[in-house]
């Protein structure tokens, strides 16, 4: 039986950006508007009037659904797009994604719509993308 043939590398690398942008961006969309209704549930509880949830479930459930949000479109989108082994590029994607909310989360506090620094997105999307071109040979 005849193993498939691998994709050229400019080939998978152009996918991989798309992919990785795609995860980016959608991770940000979920980070800043459940941080938006995190804040919006502290100031009315500040208030005096409880939206029916604690600021900190739904600040927790940001987080989680950032976190979780980045490697599932990773890897979904590459397998959709006929890539294989893309585990390299998950994990690197993942790593980067926690570092540059980590290290820019604050900066979505200032208020609704507030990007995360584009320098940090630019390199996750870098790193994952080049990661995707990691591949473990056979021997």
């Amino acid at each position: 039986m005849a193993s498939p043939t691998s994709t050229p590398a400019t080939f998978r690398l152009l996918k991989a950006l798309i992919v990785s942008s795609v995860g980016v961006a959608a991770s940000h969309l979920v980070l800043s508007d459940t941080l938006y209704l995190s804040f919006t549930a502290q100031a009315s509880a500040a208030l005096g009037t409880g939206g029916g949830y604690s600021s900190d479930r739904a600040f927790t459930s940001a987080l989680v659904n950032a976190f979780l949000l980045m490697p599932l479109v990773l890897w979904i989108g590459m397998r959709i797009t006929g890539e294989r082994k893309v585990g390299p590029m998950v994990a690197v994607g993942t790593a980067g994604w926690v570092a540059a909310v980590g290290h820019g989360v604050d900066v979505l506090d200032s208020g609704p719509g507030a990007v995360l620094p584009l320098g940090s997105l630019a390199l996750v999307v870098g790193a994952a993308a080049l990661a995707s071109l990691v591949r473990r040979t056979r021997a």
